[in-house]
């Protein structure tokens, strides 16, 4: 492992990451190669839109890989969450102490992951990180940029 950061990932996640690595460089990379080649047939490149635009792709697409590659490198993959205290891969309900009848429930994953419509968070939001390492029935104190609240952990999965 490199000194990089480390990126934390759901088995899952690993292998959505390693398919889109896949088709980057098997499907869209030679596509693009493609529409390089028939933009150069079209000649003069000085005022080629479509080799302009084929280009801009080309380095989208080399830069995906190479970020690809290095959470790939760099990842963390996370097995199953414990059940006793809240970590990565763990499903967290929480009952919101300031309003007693709101309820949640939060998966924790690593930031290339998270996804808030999902209801899976960073592991760096500020909510995860109030959470980790607690337990059920603890209350805990989350310091978000709008503020701070209390939230008491009912379950974790």
């Amino acid at each position: 492992m490199s000194d990089k950061k480390k990126v934390y990932l759901t088995e899952q996640g690993y292998e959505n990451l390693k398919k889109e690595l896949d088709d980057l460089i098997n499907v869209k990379r030679p596509a693009n190669i493609n529409a390089i080649k028939e933009a150069r047939a079209l000649g003069d490149l000085s005022e080629n839109a479509d080799y302009d635009a084929a280009r801009a792709e080309q380095a989208e697409i080399e830069g995906r890989i190479k970020q690809v590659e290095v959470m790939l490198e760099n990842a963390e993959i996370i097995k199953e969450a414990s059940k006793d205290k809240v970590g990565i891969g763990s499903t967290v309900a929480i009952e919101y102490l300031d309003d007693e009848d709101e309820e949640d429930e939060y998966t924790i994953v690593g930031s290339q992951e998270a996804d808030p419509f999902a209801f899976k968070i960073s592991n760096e939001s500020p909510i995860a990180k109030a959470l980790i390492s607690k337990k059920v029935g603890d209350i805990v104190t989350v310091e978000s940029p709008n503020g701070s609240y209390q939230v008491k952990i009912t379950s974790i999965k």
